[in-house]
């Protein structure tokens, strides 16, 4: 399988360098992200971080956390570029499920990311909601779900299996805590990955024998200690 790699970030430094490498196939933001990287005004940031990005496709998320100012919200995130992503959380903060929102949106034949998805059961309620024509991106957080104690690749398995008679819809593993995260998305068939740039960088020096490791691993050791002038 070939798992595409898209980098997490907001910051507009890090996405003209990330933009630059082949490795990285697109971009995904979050409001979260986008306050982090000091963002004052949603639109405006979000079209400078589109005129670096001009190809490679681009999630930019609704912030609303009514259905009827989501929709509204997603329309105009979409006339800010062909290569957007309007990014949809599958519920709101009270727990509803956004499937008018989904629904209106997919009609407009408007690309979605539906985010923050944790189950086989979410992902089989967007599937009854959408067309099989518009793209949809649904990213299941593996990480988030490992900090909790629940075993995520369950639910991806489920998830690639129902999405397999749609060819506009793509499994996404996102909330990555490591590297190797890249090589499990790969494995169990997730169409994309998105990657903070620290854990990019590393996927990038994969190859590292076993015993190059070990060698690496004591002679850090060895060097602290000798820095540390430890004696017993």
């Amino acid at each position: 399988m070939n798992t595409k790699i898209f980098c997490d970030i907001a910051d507009l430094s890090l996405i003209k360098k990330f933009n630059k490498k082949k490795i990285v196939k697109g971009f995904t933001t979050n409001p979260s992200l986008m306050r982090q990287a000091g963002a004052k005004d949603y639109k405006s940031y979000s079209k400078k971080i589109l005129k670096i990005c001009k190809d490679k496709p681009v999630s930019l998320e609704v912030f609303a956390d009514e259905q009827k100012s989501m929709i509204e919200q997603g329309i105009k995130i979409n006339t800010w570029g062909k290569n957007v992503y309007v990014k949809v959380p599958v519920v709101n903060s009270k727990n509803k499920f956004s499937g008018i929102v989904i629904n209106e949106l997919n009609k407009k034949n408007i690309k979605l990311n539906i985010t923050a998805v944790y189950t086989a059961k979410q992902t089989e309620k967007i599937l009854k909601i959408i067309n099989k024509k518009t793209r949809v991106i649904i990213s299941i957080f593996a990480g988030r779900a490992g900090d909790a104690g629940k075993d995520p690749i369950v639910e991806f398995l489920k998830s690639i299996r129902l999405a397999k008679n749609f060819k506009n819809v793509e499994i996404l593993w996102a909330s990555v805590r490591e590297p190797y995260n890249y090589l499990q998305a790969k494995k169990i068939g997730c169409h994309i990955i998105t990657i903070p740039p620290i854990i990019i960088e590393k996927i990038e020096k994969f190859g590292k024998s076993f015993d190059q490791l070990t060698k690496e691993t004591v002679s850090t050791f060895l060097d602290d200690s000798k820095r540390s002038n430890f004696k017993i």
